[in-house]
């Protein structure tokens, strides 16, 4: 199981009053008599992991004198059967079952697993196939393949990459220049060189070797693998790059091209969904949305179907989009037309408009305005705004703003005035993309006339001024490649002996600049090289607004849609409603993660966002959030 700075990756984990006894019989029962208890059995072994599984297989064994796998077997039928026995076998016997099945045929199969599997995991596996076929997974391998893609295979079966804490400083440059020798710089291509160094070396230090080669190639080394060499053995050369730079991104590609196009590589699907519960599934969905802006549960849920399809949907763990989606019948002329309606003459129905406005995407009330517009001849901003009033207003026409012009306008409001917003300013800034960064500054500049970094200037001071005109910059924020870990490493523990003053310093250079991928490598390696949390030398040290920002921008690293609950929760308990920060969180987060943030707020709180929003809003203000909100947990 792989946690990160004690925070576990996976969508799948242990059972907390797991009893493989009673598990056992649940199983059995849910298969005895006429037909199987399909969403029974698809509940519990979705809910359970694969080493309690193991456990409830030998339970089973001992009290029923059967093989589990072999009833699943005769109970369930195609892909849902496949599915459910592939969850119930060892992840490394499962490994080796697909290298045997797709010998000779599936050479994408072998390269994904040899690629990206550990030291750990390749020793498992072969032992596996061993212990399953009576034979050598090597001397297979080597029968079946050939040249320099044999040789990769072979190197990478031996499991003897270099763990991630040897990083040799002076062989980086050395490395980095070998390769180039080897490709770039001669004719024709030393593949001997490039199979030792990427067979071998570490992780860490590959990465910084594959900076160091970009300077030195000015190209990345991607581009050279492509365009000097060939066949399976540049493919495997590729996902071995691409597993170095970042695991997650090489398995979400995987995903996207099993599932794109007509048809379904299940095997594929199957594999790395069950393969990587475990292990770093949520880090999959994250580099998913960023690279398809698409979640993958969404993705799951339209290319497949039935129980297969619900089994599925539990491995991927939580859907990273929002909750509202576009409106499957949309007619923004009928839409515009209706508001229009709504709004004329004495009084106005704001049923109406909340049921129009609050069940469409922005990309499709971008479609009404303009309609309106076109078949009116009116402002539809200009009369919502005369129409409605208090917390409503605010809360429809910051949904029919684009998210650019409203992440600007909630910048503006933060600002003016007496006091600043500086919880504000810390959760727009911290939380957004590249992308929506650059997409904010310009709506900023055009809506005020003035640009946000000025404005910033104006309105804070010191280190916090610093922090928040760095976010405001466009860094590596929504990369998910993962780079330099270890010398950002070195730089944090660096930073941790400095003074004060100094230390603020350090901590921005690297919070604000490096994507959240790598942060979370960073602070996995600083927990395991000191014993610490980051947060505690953030609590140590730092003080007001510069903590608060640091803070923010750790525990965004480490679970963003936690940070929004909290952020929530903070809104409306105990006296009054920071309406503002609930209809800015609602309003943005609406058609990006609201579901994964309301799963957050219950397990935090005790409670549902729902009950909350229900408990602490009135009136039509409450109504319309609740459509936001999408359901009541």
């Amino acid at each position: 199981i792989s946690s990160l700075g004690g925070e576990f990756r996976g969508t799948i984990a242990d059972h907390p009053d797991f009893d493989a006894g009673s598990d056992a019989e649940a199983l059995y029962d849910a298969m005895k008599g006429f037909g199987s208890d399909k969403e029974a059995i698809l509940d519990l072994i979705t809910s359970r992991s694969n080493a309690e599984r193991q456990e409830i297989r030998a339970a089973y064994k001992s009290q029923f004198g059967k093989d589990l796998i072999d009833d699943l077997k005769y109970e369930l039928t195609g892909k849902f059967e496949r599915l459910i026995v592939v969850l119930m076998r060892p992840p490394a016997y499962h490994d080796a079952k697909e290298i045997k099945d797709g010998a000779g045929t599936d050479e994408k199969c072998l390269i994904e697993i040899l690629a990206s599997r550990t030291n750990e995991q390749i020793h498992n596996l072969v032992a596996a196939y061993k212990d399953a076929y009576g034979r050598d997974l090597e001397e297979d391998v080597i029968g079946d393949t050939s040249g320099h893609f044999k040789k990769m295979l072979v190197v990478l079966l031996q499991g003897t990459r270099e763990e991630d804490d040897v990083v040799s400083e002076d062989l980086v440059e050395q490395d980095a220049q070998d390769l180039y020798d080897a490709g770039e710089a001669q004719w024709g291509t030393d593949e001997a060189k490039f199979i030792m160094l990427l067979g071998n070396r570490s992780v860490i230090h590959l990465q910084l070797v594959f900076d160091e080669y970009q300077k030195i190639a000015e190209k990345s080394i991607e581009d050279s693998i492509k365009s000097e060499l060939s066949g399976d053995f540049e493919r495997l050369m590729l996902a071995v790059v691409q597993c170095i730079r970042s695991k997650p991104m090489f398995f979400a590609k995987r995903l996207y091209k099993s599932m794109k196009g007509l048809g379904t590589a299940d095997n594929t699907l199957i594999r790395i969904m069950v393969s990587r519960s475990e292990i770093d599934m949520l880090d999959i969905r994250e580099c998913f949305r960023l690279r398809y802006e698409k979640s993958l549960y969404n993705m799951i849920q339209d290319d497949t179907s039935g129980d297969y399809k619900r089994t599925l949907l539990k491995l991927c763990g939580g859907d990273d989009e929002g909750t509202v989606r576009p409106y499957q019948n949309f007619d923004p002329a009928s839409d515009a037309q209706a508001l229009r309606k709504a709004m004329k003459g004495f009084g106005t129905d704001e049923d109406t408009i909340i049921d129009i406005v609050a069940h469409r995407s922005n990309a499709q009330r971008q479609e009404i305005r303009q309609t309106f517009k076109s078949l009116l001849g009116r402002d539809l901003m200009a009369d919502l705004k005369s129409e409605l009033s208090k917390n409503l207003q605010r809360l429809i026409l910051g949904l029919m703003m684009t998210p650019a012009e409203f992440e600007a306008k909630m910048m503006k409001k933060a600002m003016e005035g007496a006091g600043t917003d500086e919880h504000a300013l810390i959760e727009i800034l911290v939380t957004r993309s590249n992308q929506e960064i650059q997409e904010m500054c310009s709506a900023y500049q055009n809506a005020y006339k003035k640009s946000l970094e000025d404005a910033i200037a104006s309105d804070t001071s010191g280190h916090f001024k610093r922090i928040l005109i760095s976010l405001a910059q466009v860094h590596l924020h929504s990369s998910c490649i993962q780079t330099l870990t270890h010398s950002s490493y070195f730089e944090l523990a660096d930073a941790c002996n400095a003074d004060s003053g100094d230390l603020e310093d350090k901590f921005m250079s690297i919070l604000c600049t490096r994507s959240f991928p790598h942060l979370r490598r960073v602070f996995q390696e600083f927990v395991r090289c000191s014993n610490k949390d980051i947060e505690q030398i953030i609590k140590k040290e730092m003080s007001g607004d510069v903590k608060n920002a640091m803070f923010a921008i750790v525990r965004s690293v480490k679970n963003q849609p936690s940070y929004f609950a909290d952020r929530l929760y903070k809104a409306m308990k105990g006296l009054g409603t920071d309406d503002r920060a609930l209809i800015r969180i609602m309003v943005s987060r609406s058609e990006i993660d609201l579901f994964n943030i309301r799963k957050e707020f219950k397990e935090t709180h005790d409670a549902s966002l729902h009950e909350f929003i229900q408990g602490d809003t009135s009136g039509d203000y409450r109504k319309t959030l609740l459509i936001l909100c999408g359901g009541e947990d």
